[in-house]
């Protein structure tokens, strides 16, 4: 990620980078370079939202670089009235995913991120797993005038999947059913269809969303796979309108995550390692 935004704002004078206290090491070059279009504005997320919608409205692209609930929930209001409001577009990576901060705490933890962001009509939401994935999903859409959430993760994908902007990507066809797959749930899904006559489809998009993919391949029963809250993708399931399949869904529960500990301590608390996904999964398929 931080090659890819250096050559961004090295490559266009039309750009600017605002960090939030965070990254700063990693952009330290940039920082020095081009002191009047790299910032670190410190812990104040929401002003750096309306210093980078200023600067978009005067033709300038903005990328702003934070941790998941500090931008999306913190400065929820600042990215519904400066952005969407305002019709102007922007780029706003962010580090942390549901619970990469796992001994942090519920403050760190971000879950809810897709499921908010979905509410703000035009807004772009983007999982890449993979630094490839974010590369592609960056160059395909940075300086598309729209404004764009790139949700990072910092427990990448070992299967790396060559994917499209917008595009669901067919990994595996099956008879049985067809799951689902979103973000840096991949390898666990992998390893639980082992063996599964099942379809996998993997998405690395949110908004938007392949809805043509998921028509032509969710058949009979349908398992949706993704590291955010429960119901995330209700309103997408119900678009894809006439007869819609059995779905099971295997997400974060939608409750307080009160536990501390590692990522993985956290998955096994629920139930979303790749042995209890393949519990869920058969059970799902072998129900009459």
């Amino acid at each position: 990620m931080q090659k890819e935004v250096s050559q961004f704002i090295a490559g266009d004078p039309l750009t600017s980078l605002f960090l939030v206290d965070i990254g700063v090491w990693a952009f330290r070059d940039l920082l020095l370079e081009y002191p009047e279009r790299v910032k670190n504005i410190g812990i104040f997320e929401p002003g750096t939202i309306s210093i980078a919608a200023g600067l978009s409205l005067s033709g300038v692209t903005p990328v702003v670089y934070g941790i998941s609930p500090f931008i999306v929930q913190r400065s929820l209001e600042q990215l519904k009235l400066d952005f969407v409001y305002q019709g102007t577009g922007g780029n706003f990576i962010t580090t942390g995913a549901s619970y990469d901060f796992s001994t942090l705490g519920y403050s760190h933890y971000c879950p809810e991120d897709v499921m908010t962001l979905k509410t703000l009509p035009g807004f772009e939401i983007l999982t890449p797993a993979t630094p490839g994935q974010f590369t592609t999903l960056f160059h395909a859409c940075a300086k598309n005038g729209l404004p764009t959430y790139f949700r990072m993760t910092d427990h990448c994908n070992k299967n790396e999947v060559d994917v499209d902007y917008g595009k669901a990507k067919v990994l595996r066809q099956g008879q049985k059913g067809t799951v689902a797959v979103w973000a840096e749930m991949l390898d666990a899904v992998i390893e639980a269809c082992g063996g599964m006559d099942v379809s996998i489809l993997y998405f690395t998009s949110a908004v938007p969303f392949d809805y043509g993919a998921l028509r032509q391949y969710a058949g009979r029963k349908l398992v949706l796979c993704h590291p955010f809250y429960e119901g995330t993708f209700s309103d997408d399931i119900q678009k894809l309108g006439g007869g819609l399949p059995e779905i099971c869904e295997i997400a974060v529960p939608k409750k307080v995550l009160r536990s501390y500990g590692t990522k993985e301590e956290k998955d096994l608390g629920l139930s979303l390692t790749p042995e209890a996904i393949k519990c869920r999964i058969q059970d799902f398929l072998d129900r009459a």
